[in-house]
């Protein structure tokens, strides 16, 4: 018999993703959708072909329900989690998995007791070409690692704070922040999944282009554990919207990425680098080799962590990306915000529980 698990996705916003990449997934079925809008929720009901509920006590007293995904606002995931853990429920929780470490602290003690897992939304860990430039670096090939820095300079208009669904954007109660902990925490966990732990860090944020209560801008020079330097910088400010850029180099050699085009591979063997500029480079034309590589096909990042949590399920084993390991994005800008705050360094341990 197939290895199968029913979900349930609470919160249709960003959550009508994860009904697309359930419907994709092997071993997972859409089985309900939640949310207290009764129209968007009678759209996604209709769209997807699933029962639907406006209470998120009933999808977890519905025992047919084996996973939930979390999509709603990120100051109420950890609650969220909490009381799904308690009812028997596996995770997938949206990025970031609450505003604070102190908020995730309780989160994680509870999927433990419960002996459920959680795997948490981070994608840009499952895009290949991300993959085989973190084996790089792991191996040696860049060398010591001596700088990273990761920029995201992207726009969001007046309407995204407003309407229904907007008021909770940028505010410090339930966003937890602005650009940063909503548009940014993926570059901040890139850049960390990257290049190591973050020890500190100094950082400035304000508001520039929008009437808001938390930031649209943020700058951190960011310390390494591994004794590298690094700047991060995430907006919603730029007009035109850039792509994400990420550059880092050490003492063998270096990479950096403009959106989903690796600019420059200078490190490795020369087949290597080939290989990678062949299937992740702009302006090279793929060989017939590369289109033959199997790393030359990806796939939805969302689609793969809930394929992941299914197989850690009945392996009995963590998921791809737990608690433990995507709560460090949190830590880092938490203590970005306290550096702007307190206009000093501050060691990622402060923040961190």
């Amino acid at each position: 018999m197939a290895k199968t698990l029913n979900f349930a996705v609470v919160g249709l916003g960003m959550g009508g993703h994860h009904c697309k990449a359930l419907k994709n997934a092997k071993g997972a079925h859409l089985a309900a959708v939640c949310d207290i809008d009764e129209d968007r929720l009678a759209q996604r009901m209709k769209e997807f072909d699933c029962k639907g509920y406006t209470r998120y006590a009933d999808v977890l007293k519905d025992k047919s329900i084996d996973a939930v995904c979390i999509v709603v606002e990120s100051g109420y995931h950890a609650k969220l989690g909490i009381q799904a853990a308690k009812a028997g429920k596996h995770i997938i929780m949206e990025k970031p998995i609450d505003i604070t470490p102190a908020k995730i602290k309780p989160l994680e003690e509870a999927v433990k007791a419960a002996g459920v897992k959680c795997g948490c939304i981070f994608q840009y860990r499952m895009d290949n070409c991300n993959i085989l430039i973190k084996k790089a670096i792991d191996s040696g090939k860049m060398g010591k690692l001596i700088g990273a820095h990761a920029h995201l300079p992207w726009w969001r208009g007046d309407d995204y704070f407003a309407g229904p669904h907007g008021p909770w954007r940028a505010t410090w109660k339930i966003d937890g922040g602005g650009s940063m902990m909503n548009q940014g925490i993926h570059t901040v966990d890139l850049i960390q999944w990257l290049a190591g732990p973050v020890e500190s860090v100094f950082g400035f944020y304000g508001v520039h282009n929008h009437k808001i209560q938390a930031e649209d801008q943020v700058v951190a020079v960011l310390k390494f554990k591994n004794g590298a330097l690094g700047t991060f910088y995430s907006t919603t400010c730029t007009i035109p919207e850039g792509a994400q850029r990420v550059y880092m180099y050490g003492t063998k050699g270096s990479f950096s990425r403009y959106g989903n085009t690796l600019e420059t591979y200078a490190m490795d063997t020369a087949a290597q680098r080939e290989r990678m500029m062949n299937l992740f480079g702009g302006s090279a034309k793929a060989s017939s080799g590369a289109s033959k590589d199997p790393m030359a096909i990806s796939a939805d990042g969302h689609q793969l962590i809930i394929e992941d949590l299914v197989k850690a399920v009945y392996a009995n084993r963590e998921p791809i990306i737990p608690i433990s390991s995507a709560k460090h994005a949190v830590e880092i800008a938490c203590a970005i915000y306290k550096s702007a705050q307190t206009h000093r360094e501050v060691k990622v341990s402060e923040v961190a529980v």
